[in-house]
């Protein structure tokens, strides 16, 4: 009895221990999976039959301003087939593998018949659910394809399996490549760049999800294309961009850096009212001597800028009523010193000038002895001037990529006694071509700086989304009266300065020209026996009456021989400005007031109490403009007569150009000069262009034609 229970307990005490080494090595199992065979089991379960995958949206167009396509996206297809779908019966493929073998390679050209029959033989045989057709495949061969036999049974019974993808396109291929962006990278590295980037989050849309089955060769199938959730694509960004006005400025400034054998260059033009950029050029020399997109320099090349800086300066003497147009600057010859380092003009032997001359022939003497005499002492007074306009400021552009502004003050640690003369010419500070624009525009938009902006709407299915209005950045960058002797002065330089050899028979140009030594960062300008790097420029705004327009050309180390702004840049200027001129309707300066065209009486220049007296009378509302004037230029706007001031400046010539001649009489002789009068009606022309020094008893003749008549001032 003894026997058997010792027996049984030992069986029992056996049971107990196999469930106990079982129960370890479950326990040790476990542990091995978790500590060391997790990764392998990981990417078994990545590899099980039903997974879900992402569907790639639709990425929003990219169109110019009147709607025409700068970037699509292409869609690009990868068709299979299931050859053992159950509608497609050994009949049914008997009868029909022939000729679709023969569509296929007439279609496609890279197999022959036998070869494409062999091939859908042997996707029956292996029951093939998946079979490869052909990669690459373009919507109007797709569309083809759904005719072939079989095929066009539809999608289910004819087997047809179509994946999507997409591929981003470029109508005008380099055109305004750098703004529009394109994709750099691959995988998780890719990134976008231009409007591209900025705008990324709009033109991407949201990815949808399908479920998919994997089958043999690692291959995976769409399961249910009724649980799948569709994508939705992206929105369409409409930029302010002009293709034709790109074109030539690409075509133009292209032409010129062949011509200088330059580096590079820039184009920006820009419309004054709005910011809108209408076109910007980017142009760089390549290894193989072309010329391409390379980098945007337009709002990434943050330099010094040379005499087309002279504007802030002259514009912060203005607004501090340090100087007028007739202030008499010596300019010793064209050569000075500043703590013992010598300045000196382009062309020497100028003397006494007035601060409108000094402008006009780019003293950078004048310039500098200008600012030096009014602001030696107080030199944190000209940089807040010069911070006032906002040109220290970034301009916050909707592209990403914009350099930043550099104009330093009396406590940066690099300010010594030779920053002041140097800044006021255009050194020691650094700003883009874009900034150097916005302050052109500003004094063009009457001293209202704009924001440059690249998109004007964004829409989805043809529905706005967004709108971008114009913004203001600084409602008055200087007083009303240093913005009209701001633009006598840019007036000035291409009538009688250095930008005289695009001064232009049919329209007014505004502008400076500008030429400045590249630094090449601490060695300094010169490097040994290297040649001195040049940048020349120009930059202003038309027509000058009626601004429409502001555009910016910069060329970069030209290598020809010429290198002044006005000999390399103006010309870009007047080749863009001409044929804007020639294409462009609204460019052209509105005649006066015509009573049979319009609600309001054609009126002369004169007094500003006189003329609202006279339109009270005729119960027309006659709203003056901002500015103090007794002088004042009716002009017709949407509800009202706006009289904006005509400024005039004691010793310097006022434009009489619209006036009748009882009030161009007055003004003239109240200043000493002798008058002479030719015609009837309103004066059209005058001798001595506005703005100029004069003197009494200098001699002017004014010419009168009636109100059918366009009026012009010509120096």
């Amino acid at each position: 009895m003894k026997e058997i229970k010792k027996g049984i307990l030992t069986r029992v005490y056996l049971v107990y221990l196999g469930v106990l080494l079982f129960g370890l090595f479950i326990i040790a199992r476990v542990v091995m999976i978790q500590q060391f065979e997790k990764k392998e089991f990981t990417e078994m379960a990545k590899k099980q039959e039903i997974h879900l995958f992402e569907m790639e949206a639709i990425r929003g167009n990219i169109l110019a301003d009147d709607g025409s396509l700068l970037a699509v996206s292409i869609p690009i297809f990868e068709v299979r087939m299931d050859v053992m779908t159950d509608s497609i019966t050994d009949e049914v493929f008997r009868d029909n593998v022939d000729s679709l073998s023969v569509c296929l390679s007439q279609l496609f050209k890279n197999r022959t018949p036998s070869s494409y029959k062999e091939m859908l033989w042997e996707g029956r045989r292996n029951q093939n659910r998946y079979l490869l057709i052909q990669r690459d495949v373009t919507y109007p061969d797709l569309n083809k394809m759904r005719h072939f036999p079989i095929f066009k049974r539809g999608k289910f019974k004819g087997g047809l399996i179509v994946l999507a993808q997409y591929e981003r396109e470029l109508p005008y291929k380099s055109l305004a490549r750098r703004i529009i962006g394109y994709e750099s990278g691959e995988g998780t590295k890719k990134v976008y760049v231009g409007l591209e980037g900025s705008f990324t989050k709009n033109l991407q849309g949201v990815n949808g999800q399908r479920l998919m089955r994997r089958i043999g060769g690692m291959a995976w199938v769409p399961v249910d294309p009724e649980s799948q959730i569709e994508p939705q694509n992206g929105n369409d960004i409409i930029t302010t961009l002009d293709v034709n006005l790109q074109d030539l400025a690409e075509t133009s400034l292209r032409k010129e850096l062949i011509a200088d054998s330059a580096d590079h260059g820039c184009v920006i033009l820009m419309e004054v009212k709005t910011g809108y950029l209408r076109a910007m050029a980017n142009l760089g020399r390549t290894k193989k001597g072309t010329y391409e997109e390379i980098f945007n320099y337009a709002i990434g090349e943050s330099q010094e800028t040379g005499s087309t800086f002279k504007l802030a300066s002259f514009l912060v003497a203005l607004n501090d009523r340090k100087i007028n147009l007739t202030t008499p600057v010596n300019c010793s010859g064209g050569i000075t010193y500043y703590s013992g380092r010598k300045m000196e003009d382009s062309h020497h032997g100028l003397g006494v000038l007035t601060a409108l001359q000094v402008f006009e022939k780019s003293s950078n003497v004048g310039t500098s002895r200008m600012i030096y005499t009014y602001y030696s002492d107080s030199a944190q007074r000209y940089i807040d001037g010069l911070y006032r306009i906002g040109i220290n400021r970034p301009l916050g552009l909707q592209i990403a990529g914009e350099g930043r502004p550099y104009i330093k003050t009396t406590k940066s640690k690099y300010w010594s006694a030779l920053s002041l003369p140097w800044m006021s010419i255009g050194y020691e500070i650094s700003l883009a071509p874009i900034h150097l624009l916005a302050l052109y525009n500003a004094v063009a938009n009457n001293g209202v700086m704009v924001k440059p902006l690249f998109v004007r709407e964004i829409r989805k299915n043809g529905q706005l989304v967004q709108r971008f209005n114009p913004v203001v950045i600084n409602p008055q960058i200087a007083t009303p009266w240093a913005i009209q002797q701001a633009k006598l002065l840019l007036e000035g330089v291409v009538e009688e300065g250095t930008g005289a050899s695009i001064k232009s028979p049919n329209y007014k140009i505004a502008g400076k020209t500008g030429t400045a030594q590249i630094a090449a960062g601490n060695k300094g300008y010169r490097q040994g026996t290297k040649q001195v790097q040049y940048k020349g420029s120009f930059v202003g705004y038309f027509p000058a009456d009626n601004p429409k327009y502001s555009l910016i050309v910069v060329i970069v180390n030209p290598r020809k021989g010429k290198y002044y702004g006005g000999a390399v840049a103006a010309p870009v200027f007047r080749e863009l400005s001409d044929k804007l001129y020639a294409i462009r309707p609204d460019i052209l300066i509105p005649l006066p007031v015509d009573s049979t065209s319009s609600p309001f009486p054609f009126a002369q220049s004169g007094q500003a109490k006189d003329l609202s007296e006279a339109f009270s009378l005729l119960n027309m509302k006659a709203q003056p403009q901002t500015g103090q004037s007794p002088w004042a230029r009716p002009e017709a706007s949407p509800n009202h007569i706006a009289l904006t001031p005509a400024f005039v400046v004691k010793g310097t010539m006022p434009d009489v150009c619209g006036m009748g001649l009882k009030d161009a009489l007055y003004l003239l002789e109240q200043e000493g000069l002798n008058v002479l009068v030719n015609g009837k009606g309103s004066v059209v022309n005058q001798s001595i262009g506005p703005g100029h020094t004069i003197y009494k008893g200098m001699p002017v003749v004014i010419d009168l034609k009636f109100k059918q008549d366009k009026p012009k001032t010509q120096a």
